[in-house]
């Protein structure tokens, strides 16, 4: 892929040689004006995922910054997650903590330090957020890189056999489990995939901004695609993510501490490597809402390679 860096005004965007993302030096995040923003947002859908390199910000400062995104959720309650957390700083409740460190007994964010599997932030709600901020306080020396995938190149080059299974489907996301694995408190499983409780979206959604189309997965562990026996799910189900699993639409991040991270969840999934757990990981975290539920949407099944807003092709790949 091109990876030659080019300017939108005066915002520096560098493109990493990856199916997405990009380096962006825009200068200090706590001056950001709306006009600068505006750059920064049209590399955003352009490239999926921005990297923000060797920054300094308290929380104020990032939600400052990612206020200009759109509004701001609220993670879930830590009552609601598997680990016993510690209350959170109440002066900033948009701000979700991410981290394997325990203190006074009570871990001070969610997922610890194993693997988080592929999935999309909040899919397992009616309207899930449309984009998700990550800034990086501690980082251990090696391991928890986090990997995103391009749902809209995954789409495109879809084997026709599967575009057409796929064509008018919709998927049941799990509420049950986390993508660490772990039980959410308050949900139960069920022996029947179809019984499981979860929140159902369409798999193939349109982005509201390109237009173009994309990908919606979730995240496989008990997904369940609608109207379909289980075996023909689990079928169908297991040759889509061995398609999404391939190298060419993944690129892997290695944290520095600095480092802010904003991506699109409309249209990349993500995962993250494990880590050695004796290090400290304290990642600060923020989510933009959605706008509408997915099933008002309907899908435009556009030509492959006729989008034009993005800078790079999936001719590219092969």
């Amino acid at each position: 892929m091109n990876a030659e860096p080019y300017m939108i005004g005066d915002i520096k965007v560098t493109p990493i040689q990856a199916a997405l993302g990009a380096f962006i030096d825009c200068g200090d995040l706590r001056k950001m004006t709306i006009d600068r923003f505006k750059k920064v947002r049209q590399a955003w859908l352009e490239n999926l995922v921005l990297v923000f390199r060797g920054h300094q910000l308290d929380d104020g400062d990032l939600l400052d910054f990612c206020r200009f995104f759109g509004v701001l959720g609220l993670p879930p309650p830590p009552a609601k997650m598997a680990a016993d957390q510690a209350p959170r700083d109440p002066r900033y409740p948009e701000i979700g903590i991410i981290s394997n460190v325990i203190e006074n007994g009570l871990a001070i964010g969610a997922f610890g330090a194993g693997e988080a599997v592929w999935h999309t932030d909040m899919a397992y709600e009616k309207i899930p957020h449309d984009g998700t901020m990550l800034y990086s306080l501690e980082i251990p020396p090696t391991g928890g890189d986090t990997w995103f995938g391009n749902m809209y190149y995954a789409y495109e080059t879809l084997p026709k056999h599967l575009l057409a299974l796929l064509n008018g489907k919709s998927l049941k996301h799990d509420l049950v489990y986390k993508p660490d694995g772990k039980r959410r408190k308050g949900f139960e499983p069920k022996p029947d995939v179809r019984e499981m409780p979860g929140i159902v979206h369409p798999i193939i959604r349109t982005h509201p901004e390109t237009g173009a189309n994309t990908l919606y997965l979730g995240q496989r562990r008990n997904a369940y695609i609608m109207g379909l026996s289980i075996e023909e799910s689990e079928k169908l189900l297991n040759e889509v993510w061995a398609h999404v699993d391939r190298p060419q639409f993944i690129w892997n991040h290695q944290w520095k501490s600095g480092d802010l991270l904003v991506w699109d969840n409309r249209c990349v999934m993500h995962r993250r490597d494990s880590f050695d757990e004796k290090y400290r990981r304290v990642m600060h975290q923020a989510r933009v809402t959605g706008t509408k539920p997915f099933e008002s949407e309907q899908a435009n099944l556009m030509p492959p390679h006729q989008r034009g807003y993005l800078k790079f092709s999936t001719a590219n790949f092969n």
